[in-house]
């Protein structure tokens, strides 16, 4: 028999409306034999927002993280078996549906791209998407309780990066498929476990008085937060937005280098030493390498092969520029930064 998720799996629902109500009630239970009626849930879900209120709903992100969760490091107390039973699937598929339209909404408009004009189309999404300066912010004004704000947000997705994007790897053939495979390499540390860079990640957390438990900052996070990372899981839980999760990896090399360099000044500005700022130097070299691997040897191949792809690429490259912006805006906001 299937038993519960281990400690080190996502924490328990902690619901803040009628749908994590629902669900968490749900999960509680035994999983039944076969489907069973769930009027509280259906009703839950009809009086969702939709569109992109969606993604400022918080019981809404704070439930499909936690669904997503059981197909990833699983849910503290629930049994494993929830994962494919069908009174979860039908969960996932109508809350992931009314995610996917309002992510689309939010990244409109998108139009399609050839392989060859892929360079071109980031570059210029890259010089007029709106970007708030929480990077050079946090070198030159950020304090220890703003740089321990900014990893709790950051933590969902740095203490499991990678496990997403990988998903992918199956889904793609090819040149892309090395690609990524290459990328993916080096984020796993290289098969050396205090490498990876979710371990660096944490011991960055760690070295800033901060609990490294997976996930344990998620009941205490906005839903801009959870919309960042669960537009993310939805890419990856669904084979036809292999793209997107193409793209999405994309964006991060494509912006990571810069900001990750200040970040690492500004902690050394702070008197801290290689444990907290190994995380971030790592990706300045590393990202600079990746930036060239993921456009060349992964992003563009795929649109060789597939070109109907090229929308999706592109709204997963524009869902990780967009909502990591929003949360950027949302912590100098926090922090009462005037030019957020």
């Amino acid at each position: 028999m299937s038993g519960p998720a281990p400690a080190s799996g996502c924490p328990t629902l902690e619901p803040v409306g009628a749908l994590g109500e629902a669900v968490a009630a749900m999960l509680r239970r035994d999983p039944p034999a076969r489907r069973s009626r769930m009027p509280s849930i259906d009703t839950a879900l009809d009086d969702l927002p939709t569109g992109t209120d969606l993604l400022a709903d918080l019981d809404a992100q704070r439930t499909w993280f936690v669904l997503a969760e059981l197909d990833g490091r699983g849910v503290v107390g629930v049994s494993d078996k929830w994962n494919e039973h069908p009174d979860v699937a039908a969960v996932r598929h109508r809350l992931g549906d009314a995610l996917e339209r309002a992510i689309r909404e939010r990244v409109d408009p998108v139009m399609h791209c050839s392989a060859d004009d892929l360079a071109s189309r980031i570059s210029q999404d890259l010089s007029e998407l709106d970007t708030p300066p929480l990077s050079a912010h946090l070198r030159s004004h950020g304090t220890v309780e703003q740089y321990r704000d900014f990893l709790r947000h950051r933590s969902l997705y740095h203490l499991r990066e990678a496990d997403p994007h990988t998903t992918a790897i199956p889904r793609l053939t090819g040149q892309a498929k090395a690609g990524l495979v290459e990328i993916q390499y080096d984020e796993y540390g290289g098969g050396r476990i205090e490498r990876m860079h979710s371990t660096l990640f944490a011991r960055s957390m760690a070295a800033l008085g901060l609990d490294t438990g997976y996930a344990a900052y998620l009941n205490a996070l906005p839903a801009v937060t959870l919309a960042w990372i669960n537009s993310l899981t939805l890419f990856a839980s669904r084979r036809r937005l292999r793209g997107a999760i193409v793209g999405h990896l994309l964006a991060l090399e494509c912006t990571s280098s810069l900001p990750n360099k200040r970040y690492a000044e500004g902690l050394r500005r702070l008197g801290l030493g290689s444990a907290a700022t190994a995380f971030f130097d790592e990706h300045v070299e590393a990202d600079a390498v990746h930036e060239q691997i993921a456009l060349h040897d992964m992003a563009i191949p795929l649109l060789r092969s597939e070109p109907a792809q090229s929308v999706e690429v592109l709204i997963g490259f524009r869902a990780a520029i967009l909502f990591d912006a929003d949360v950027g805006r949302h912590l100098l906001r926090g922090w009462s930064v005037t030019d957020a």
